[in-house]
């Protein structure tokens, strides 16, 4: 297993949280994502390291902006 922090700007509110989690949790691979509003961090353990690109797609398509891994 393989755990990755992201930086992720623009959440505000628990239905921020909701969706960037829903959005990254159905990455293949993923097995858990953790949001904390507060910092804008995203935890994801996944079976493997996952391509940035498609992490930021998945934040992208939630609404917000990946800024850092």
């Amino acid at each position: 297993m393989v755990t990755t922090t992201y930086q992720v700007q623009g959440m505000t509110c628990g239905h921020c949280v909701s969706s960037v989690g829903a959005e990254v949790g159905a990455i293949p691979g993923v097995s858990d994502v953790q949001v904390d509003l507060a910092s804008g961090r995203v935890t994801v353990t996944s079976e493997s390291p996952l391509d940035t690109d498609t992490v930021h797609a998945a934040v992208d398509e939630a609404g917000y902006d990946l800024v850092g891994a």
